[in-house]
């Protein structure tokens, strides 16, 4: 059976070989000449709205691949409607389906050569799902519309099933890409991931021996004795991962009888770990100069009172030392802080930082 090659004159292809030689410049997808469908990274295009209930699906380019097809490149040169979203069942949700659909006669016998976007409604039901467009077609979902009972609200678009696509060798922008071939890469939405044969692993700065350093560029004020993280630190950790952390937290209040400093820190879920803060305790009328240095050791995510100064030009310090051992659940390390009591405000300090080193 002859090769088929793209670029050589007088050398005619059909439909179907030309396809076949595209299949070598988009990512594979696990298959013998198969090809991953999507859109291109960062193109607006083929994205789907309502106005009213009227659907849209703007401009756009896509490559829609088929088992032994080859590669159909499409270009929607302007906005299209596909119609209008059905009218809401009485008493149940439905989610409905808009997908750009490659008619190729050769393949569904339709008898036709285009490509056009459908909107497919969906079945009502106490649990709904998308719809799966019936027999054979080639196809690519762009959205689902999630339609509420009647009296429910408005639909709402997900964007989320249209799938991205790159060249052979890019980076995947999608948490859910299978591995493939030993130097893969994937974007999580978190870091960059590698596959490495057997598992997604972070190469840095994520990895092992990284060193993830965040400080704070203003100072932070707090009027409320609830907890929350301080925006500057916050670090992204791994799953079933183990970090030393050492900082520096630095801050001042209007109150030092009211107002100290309740310190804890947000680890994901399971984690395990423990802290010592090197920092005045806690006392009525804390002091502005030299004092006793708190040094018990508490766990990770247990909250602590410090004590803090009134004079901005000395203002109370801690010295961190840490170690957190992340559970099967990714996330952040972060620090969180509140005042103590009912009354005043508690600083939290430009400059004040912390370093996170993987060490397993």
């Amino acid at each position: 059976m002859p090769v088929d090659v793209w670029g050589l004159d007088g050398l005619t292809l059909s439909g179907l070989e030309a396809r076949g030689g595209d299949a070598a410049m988009i990512m594979a997808n696990g298959t013998a000449a198969g090809s991953r469908s999507g859109v291109r990274p960062g193109d607006p295009g083929l994205t789907t709205t309502l106005a009213g209930s009227t659907i849209n699906v703007s401009a756009g380019v896509a490559t829609v691949a088929y088992a032994g097809q080859g590669v159909y490149r499409v270009w929607q040169p302007s906005s299209v409607s596909p119609g209008s979203v059905a009218a809401a069942h009485a008493t149940l949700p439905r989610v409905d389906l808009v997908y750009l659909r490659v008619w190729d006669t050769a393949v569904d016998g339709a008898g036709l050569a285009k490509a056009d976007v459908v909107y497919l409604a969906g079945t009502a039901s106490a649990s709904p799902v998308a719809p799966t467009p019936a027999g054979t077609m080639v196809y690519m979902p762009l959205a689902t519309i999630s339609v509420p009972a009647s009296g429910g609200g408005s639909p709402t678009v997900s964007l989320a099933v249209r799938p991205v696509t790159v060249a052979p060798g890019g980076i995947v922008p999608d948490a859910a890409a299978t591995g493939l071939y030993v130097g893969q890469y994937r974007d999580n939405g978190t870091g960059l991931q590698r596959w490495s044969g057997s598992a997604w692993v972070y190469p840095e700065p994520l990895g092992i021996g990284s060193s993830l350093y965040r400080r704070k560029s203003a100072d932070t004020p707090r009027t409320t004795a609830t907890l929350a993280d301080d925006l500057h630190l916050i670090v992204p950790v791994v799953a079933n991962a183990e970090y030393t952390i050492d900082g520096m937290l630095h801050w001042i209040t209007t109150d030092a009888t009211n107002a100290d400093m309740n310190l804890d820190f947000g680890v994901p879920a399971g984690s395990s770990g423990t802290y010592l803060g090197f920092a005045q305790p806690t006392s009525a009328g804390a002091t502005d100069t030299d004092g006793p240095i708190r040094t018990m050791s508490t766990p990770i995510d247990t909250a602590r009172l410090f004590g803090a100064s009134t004079a901005s030009g000395n203002p109370s310090g801690l010295m961190l030392r840490a170690v957190l051992v992340t559970a099967g659940t990714a996330g952040n390390f972060s620090v969180q802080f509140a005042r103590s009591g009912g009354s005043g405000t508690v600083t939290l300090l430009a400059h004040s930082w912390i370093d996170l080193r993987r060490r397993a």
